[in-house]
């Protein structure tokens, strides 16, 4: 017997919420004075294992919603969830996986200006000593002892 869509939305705010959770913990990992580059890569594998549940759960939802006759995408679906009489728990998915997007922009920002400060830093201690002694991946090179 096929889910419902009311149980499937449920299991889709579920695979949200713990991809928030997730992008929560990387938020405040990011935010320390000292970035725990271990706790960072854990925090990557588990995001990507939820995002992975996430697709695979949107995938089903809407492969379901175009064989049902109705049409692709957000209209398609809104109009799914009006016939479903689950609009609300439509509504939650959808501000859910805002919160989940603006978090996953605000962390790729904050790590992006921790790396920049790390090129400043590496860039000014190449030019101090007059040649490189960190390559672009960071490691110390060769002869610049």
């Amino acid at each position: 017997m096929p889910m419902s869509l009311a149980k499937h939305l449920e299991l889709q705010q579920q695979a949200i919420v713990e991809l928030v959770d997730w992008l929560e913990l990387e938020r405040r990992a990011l935010a320390q004075a000292k970035v725990d580059g271990e706790k960072l890569q854990e925090l990557t594998a588990c995001k990507q294992a939820a995002l992975q549940k996430l697709e695979q759960l949107e995938a089903i939802r809407s492969g379901a919603q175009l064989r049902l006759g109705y049409g692709a995408g957000r209209q398609g679906a809104l109009k799914a969830a009006q016939d479903a009489e689950c609009v609300a728990a439509w509504q939650e998915v959808q501000a859910l996986a805002r919160r989940a997007r603006e978090l996953n922009v605000a962390n790729g920002e904050a790590l992006g200006l921790r790396m920049a400060g790390n090129q400043r830093i590496v860039g000014f201690l190449n030019s101090v000593v007059g040649h490189a002694l960190y390559g672009p991946d960071g490691r110390r090179l060769r002869g610049g002892d």
